[in-house]
């Protein structure tokens, strides 16, 4: 019986080959390939749908905590493997399984595996309620976003953010200073984003509330809204009061735990 498919990401083939010994010794996983960049992980998360990856944080052109952050779900387990500590805090709230640091020992990696073993037999709705309580813990924490920019990735952060769009079913991020594509849909951005900061205005488009700089009604109870950068988007009929309650802050959160 075939066992779980785990992707290795490390920029260095001594680390890759030395996971590639220590996973041969762990009964129900297999590899499904290896990438030493954090642009070809994407892809190959994408094309071989691993249940685990093994993910390095530092790596030429967007690190692994970028990586992780821009993988629509479902995603695989994630397991960092690095050589530093500072960024153990970015990997749990990014719903880490395990936090590995260099030299990685087999007791160590054996129980990291053993927790991706534990979590896979869990009830789904146990493993949902686990990321809801992560999800939840990170909402004030700035989001980040990886797109594609011709023959390699950029990470925009939250502030340069306008809105993002939907055409012909691709996804637009309109920043400022430039427009990218990006795998997740808006259905992905608007479930993993914090309403009180992105909100969804209508089914094309979804708006950094930060940006807003005018709202107009309009007949019908709909709306329009105008940005930073000069862009009028309308709003839904259905969504408008709920934009203005979120913009003038009477809406309170429930959500902090």
């Amino acid at each position: 019986m075939a066992g779980m498919r785990i992707l290795i990401v490390d920029d260095e083939a001594p680390a890759r080959a030395r996971l590639r010994q220590m996973i041969a010794s762990q009964e129900g996983f297999e590899i499904a390939g290896e990438a030493s960049t954090g642009a070809e992980a994407i892809k190959l998360v994408a094309e071989l749908k691993p249940a685990v990856l093994l993910l390095d944080i530092q790596m030429p052109g967007c690190s692994g905590i970028d990586v992780a952050a821009s993988l629509p779900n479902p995603r695989p387990q994630i397991i960092f493997c690095t050589a530093h500590d500072q960024h153990a805090v970015d990997a749990f709230e990014l719903h880490a399984i395990d936090y590995l640091l260099k030299p990685i020992s087999r007791v160590r990696l054996a129980e990291a595996l053993q927790r991706v073993r534990t979590l896979a037999a869990a009830p789904r709705s146990d493993y949902d309620t686990a990321l809801d309580g992560a999800v939840k813990r990170q909402a004030g924490s700035p989001a980040r976003f990886l797109v594609k920019n011709a023959t390699h990735y950029l990470v925009v952060g939250e502030a340069r953010v306008l809105y993002f769009s939907s055409e012909d079913g691709l996804t637009k991020l309109i920043a400022e200073g430039g427009q990218y594509w990006m795998d997740p849909t808006l259905n992905e951005l608007e479930l993993r984003l914090d309403r009180f900061r992105f909100f969804r205005i209508s089914r094309a488009a979804l708006i950094n509330l930060n940006a807003v700089e005018q709202v107009f009604p309009l007949p019908g109870g709909s709306g329009e809204v105008l940005l930073s950068n000069g862009s009028r988007l309308e709003v839904s009929r259905r969504r408008f009061n709920d934009l203005l309650q979120l913009l003038e802050g009477s809406v309170a959160r429930t959500d902090v735990i």
